[in-house]
C-alpha cells in the first residue's frame, strides 16, 4: 500500500502536531506535510463518525485538499485507514536496552496504553467495533502484521536479553510467555474499555502477572 513507510513527520517531530500546523497553514501542501494533514483528517472522521461515515470526499475536504490527491495515494478507504493506523501506532520495536527486563518491558507497555488511551486508540476501537466480517480479516491481519507480531518479537528480545544478563530464568523466552502482554491489552481494549485504564496498569501487569513467569 502507498504511504505505509516513512508516513512519520519529520525527524525529531510529532506527527498529530505536524499535522495540525499543516492544516492551520494556509497555502498548497505537498509530500510529508499533506499526508500528515490527510492522516489527522481520516483518525478525526473514524474518531467522530465511525468507519461507515468516513469517505474519501470527506476526509479531502477536511485535509483541505483535492479528492484525487487521495486516489493518487490510495485505492480505497481501506488503504488509507491502514496507512493513517501504521503512521501513528508507536512500533514496539524502538524499545531500547535498558539494562533490565522489568524496565524495558515497562517502557514497551507505558508506550502502548499511552497510544491506545489516545485518539489513535478511540480511533482504532472505533474501527474495530463497527466493521463487517470481510473488512474485519482486513484490520486483523494489520494489527497482527503492525501490532501483535512486531510486539510479541520484541517481547521476546526482551526476555533473550534479560536471560542473558541474569535477571530473566533460563528457558522464559517462549512465545506462550511473550503473548501475555498483547493478550492483557486486547482483553483490555475488547471487554474492559481503555477509558478505564487504571494509572498503574503497566505496573501491575509487569510485577504481578509477568514478573513472577520470568523472574530468575
Amino acid at each position: 500500500m502507498a504511504g505505509a513507510s516513512g508516513a512519520s513527520a519529520a525527524p525529531g517531530g510529532c506527527p498529530v502536531r505536524a499535522a495540525h500546523q499543516a492544516l492551520a497553514r494556509p497555502g498548497r501542501r505537498r509530500g510529508k506535510e499533506l499526508e500528515n494533514a490527510i492522516f489527522e483528517a481520516t483518525l478525526d472522521q473514524l474518531t467522530s463518525g465511525g468507519y461507515a461515515r468516513l469517505t474519501m470526499e470527506g476526509v479531502a475536504g477536511a485535509a483541505r485538499t483535492g479528492k484525487a490527491a487521495l486516489y493518487r495515494r490510495w485505492a480505497s478507504k481501506d488503504e488509507l485507514v491502514i496507512d493513517a493506523l501504521d503512521a501513528t501506532l508507536p512500533r514496539p520495536y524502538d524499545t531500547p536496552d535498558l539494562g533490565a527486563a522489568r524496565d524495558e518491558l515497562l517502557q514497551l507497555i507505558e508506550t502502548f496504553t499511552v497510544a491506545v488511551t489516545s485518539r489513535v486508540g478511540a480511533a482504532l476501537h472505533a474501527l474495530m467495533a463497527e466493521i463487517d466480517q470481510e473488512q474485519a480479516e482486513v484490520f486483523k491481519g494489520f494489527i497482527e502484521d503492525r501490532v501483535i507480531g512486531p510486539t510479541t518479537a520484541t517481547i521476546l528480545e526482551i526476555l533473550r536479553r534479560g536471560a542473558e544478563r541474569g535477571d530473566v530464568r533460563p528457558g522464559a523466552a517462549t512465545p506462550l510467555v511473550a503473548d501475555v502482554i498483547p493478550a492483557m491489552l486486547l482483553y483490555q481494549a475488547k471487554i474492559r474499555g481503555f477509558q478505564d485504564l487504571a494509572p498503574e496498569f503497566a505496573t501491575r501487569l509487569v510485577d504481578e502477572v509477568l514478573q513472577p513467569m520470568i523472574r530468575a
